[in-house]
């Protein structure tokens, strides 16, 4: 039977409205497929570029293992080879301290932290030690070398900033050192310094003592002036007499002048490592 003219139209006009529809959503479909792609590559990209950012921040905490493993045993070699030097220390120094090095330089302790180098000396078997504040000050990590290769991490109990003195602690027994009463000093007496000038570990140096009760930064005169060599990482170390006696902390030399020197008194010391081991522990350390 044929169909009506107006049912043609409706057959004709439905398809139509089919094929647009089919039409749009193959236009939609391709859009959001090319959407997708887009976001695919996108996603794709940062993954890929993450992976480049991972791996290279994997390099550099291997290359900075490396590199302080490096410095490590290249601290482990310098300080390994202390025994090997101590025929020439002592052949260089005078008779008065032949004997007393090789003791004395068992409590001296090297400190390095992220910042510094300084050097410090044992004053307790328990291991608490004294350095210069400056050497600690803002420091955010640090560590403890000994003479014969040993490594401590290490606690900072309190600090004088006025008088630039600190007292750690790191866990263990050791040999420690003994202060000398200050007010003793002879001017003209013969001492040596150890420490750590300039990065070269548990060096020592001799001189005399050029004048005491000197002024210094915390404005009073409580300094002693040396001529024995002070140098950058020197700070922190003992100056000690021909009884194997600490004296003195070395705290600075003054600029553009040679062999000018000046190390806190051995009684300054005591008082002030005193009222922070009171204040801090509850108890008395010399």
């Amino acid at each position: 039977m044929a169909l009506k003219r107006h049912h043609k139209i409706i057959i004709t006009s439905f398809s139509s409205f089919l094929i647009v529809v089919l039409i749009a959503n193959s236009v939609f479909i391709y859009f959001l497929y090319g959407q997708l792609q887009f976001s695919y590559n996108q996603l794709e990209s940062e993954i890929t570029q993450s992976q480049a950012d991972t791996q290279t921040k994997i390099n550099e905490i291997t290359e900075n293992i490396i590199k302080a493993q490096i410095e490590l045993n290249s601290l482990g070699s310098q300080i390994g080879s202390i025994d090997e030097e101590f025929s020439l220390l002592k052949a260089s120094a005078s008779a008065d301290f032949s004997g007393i090095i090789e003791d004395a330089i068992k409590s001296v302790v090297t400190i390095r932290t992220d910042i510094s180098q300084g050097t410090g000396f044992i004053i307790d078997q328990e291991g608490y030690i004294v350095t210069n504040y400056h050497v600690m000050q803002n420091a955010k990590s640090a560590g403890i070398f000994t003479y014969d290769s040993g490594t401590y991490s290490v606690s900072l109990i309190g600090y004088d900033e006025r008088f630039d003195i600190a007292l750690l602690k790191i866990e263990g027994n050791f040999e420690e050192l003994k202060l000398d009463d200050s007010d003793n000093i002879q001017i003209g007496e013969k001492v040596i310094a150890i420490g750590n000038p300039l990065g070269l570990q548990f060096s020592v140096s001799e001189g005399i003592v050029s004048a005491i009760h000197r002024q210094g930064p915390s404005g009073t005169d409580s300094y002693i002036q040396t001529d024995a060599a002070l140098n950058p990482g020197n700070s922190g170390g003992p100056l000690i007499n021909k009884q194997g006696k600490v004296i003195g902390i070395n705290n600075f030399k003054v600029g553009g002048g040679e062999s000018l020197g000046f190390a806190l008194e051995s009684n300054y010391i005591e008082e002030i490592v005193n009222e922070i081991a009171m204040e801090k522990l509850n108890q008395t350390l010399i």
